[in-house]
């Protein structure tokens, strides 16, 4: 019963008790080669995103210019440090999000934010395809009050488009971010390590307004 998935979210009476010592994980990234953890260089900043399995989101983040470093790791939930086995449970609350490390001067927040949009489908609720459960679901976790406003400014602009294209209603979870635990180092650059690996990633083909000529 310990990994069987539930999509109905834990309480803290309910969730995994976890543990205080970090899994281990990559020091550097298998691609970039540099360090997950820092230090990063001066200036640059930090985003969140959980669009789905984490495979496939990292390696869309890691190919885009001005994007310094990612990772994969398990946020928005309950239970500290937890194991990949444990968050598929769905009692720890967590889901697979990815941090990317960029430099401001070379892509926007803006525009990580139209990627994140347009490479999955956010209106699925607790799930993304084929992959079922809390860990799946849409979020953004944001750093700043600036990201929160332009996420949620973004978010109302693409609900604009997905209604005029006939689908549905967006279910991204929005929130400042909690802590960000960072996922064990099988799962660090796992599509450049694996490239025939799964890849569960597919947007909705509903272009995202941000950024290109229509105001959000």
């Amino acid at each position: 019963m310990l990994f069987k998935k539930t999509a109905e979210m834990p309480t803290p009476e309910t969730a995994l008790p976890g543990r205080a010592e970090p899994l281990d994980t990559d020091v550097n990234h298998y691609v970039s080669g540099h360090p997950l953890k820092g230090p990063y260089p001066d200036g640059f900043q930090t985003a969140i995103f959980g669009m789905g399995c984490f495979w496939g989101v990292e390696r869309i983040f890691w190919q885009l210019p001005g994007v310094w470093v990612t990772s994969a790791g398990y946020s928005g939930g309950i239970t500290p440090n937890p194991t990949y086995e444990e968050t598929c449970t769905g009692r720890t609350g967590h889901t697979e999000v990815v941090k990317v490390v960029f430099d401001p001067s070379v892509i926007t927040y803006a525009e990580l934010l139209k990627t994140f949009w347009e490479n999955h489908d956010p209106t699925q609720g607790m799930r993304q395809g084929n992959d079922i459960g809390t860990t799946y679901r849409s979020a953004i976790y944001t750093l700043n009050a600036e990201q929160q406003a332009e996420a949620e400014a973004s978010r109302d602009a693409y609900q604009a488009a997905l209604t005029q294209a006939g689908r549905g209603t967006i279910t991204t979870e929005i929130e400042p971010a909690g802590d960000y635990f960072y996922a064990e180092g099988y799962h660090q650059g796992y599509l450049a390590k694996n490239p025939a690996g799964y890849c569960g990633i597919g947007g909705t083909g509903v272009v995202c307004p941000i950024g290109v000529g229509v105001d959000a």
